[in-house]
């Protein structure tokens, strides 16, 4: 990232422990404004990150920054014996485990209290580590995606989901007028905490997307890397091998 952004500015807090107070503070709506920002878009994106894993038949997964858990219960149809979700924020975690209960999963998927930057596994104990949405939120990327690397194991597959930025107009000048007005507007509107909506919409603007995530993957000792631009290059999903 080429600058350093956190969603609360002048707080002494790392950038780790302001994620987690952020979405624990949304962690209630989260789900319903993330279906009205995307207009459930992000949906589909998830099952191709499904359909991604599926190929590999992986019998244990980790999905890290799992938040209210949404791609960790779709990844149950890859048919994994087990699940983890992982994420730093207990209210986002809090939301999951009430879905996951509801849907009778809860013997199949687990969600973690953890840090993406100190994964609580041993080396290679996954055969494939997924990520929607979460990575521009680590503190230190290169620390994360070490940490990935050593808990996945040889041929393992790493996929990531995240925002990036449309090159061709008119999706570039949309994509601008929706993360930096839509997005805060409606986010201070419905939600309690009126800089979370601010931050993930400069965080969505700053992150490396397309070759320059690929480089920082390569970096990071992963293997055949791949990106793919989804709905007009508004997000992209990365494949990975270790």
């Amino acid at each position: 990232m080429s600058k350093n952004i956190t969603p609360y500015k002048g707080s002494d807090k790392s950038k780790k422990e302001q994620v987690a107070d952020m979405f624990d503070s949304i962690s209630e709506n989260y789900d319903g404004l993330n279906r009205a920002l995307s207009f459930g878009i992000d949906q589909s994106w998830r099952r191709k990150v499904v359909k991604l894993v599926s190929a590999v038949n992986p019998k244990k997964i980790l999905d890290i920054a799992t938040g209210t858990g949404d791609l960790a219960i779709m990844l149950n149809k890859t048919g994994a014996d087990s699940i983890i979700g992982l994420d730093i924020s207990e209210g986002m975690l809090n939301v999951g485990k009430k879905k996951i209960k509801k849907l009778g999963l809860d013997n199949k998927i687990k969600m973690v209290v953890g840090d993406s930057e100190d994964i609580p596994y041993d080396d290679n104990s996954f055969d494939a580590v997924t990520v929607s949405f979460g990575v521009r939120n680590f503190e230190n990327l290169d620390k994360g995606l070490s940490e990935i690397h050593r808990v996945l194991k040889p041929n393992g597959i790493f996929v990531v989901l995240e925002t990036a930025v449309p090159s061709r107009f008119p999706f570039k000048q949309y994509y601008k007028f929706h993360t930096s007005v839509i997005l805060p507007f409606i986010g201070k509107f419905f939600s309690k905490d009126d800089i979370a909506y601010d931050y993930l919409a400069e965080s969505a603007n700053s992150f490396p997307h397309g070759k320059e995530f690929n480089d920082i993957l390569n970096k990071n000792k992963f293997s055949d890397v791949h990106n793919k631009p989804v709905t007009f290059g508004v997000s992209s999903i990365y494949t990975a091998k270790k």
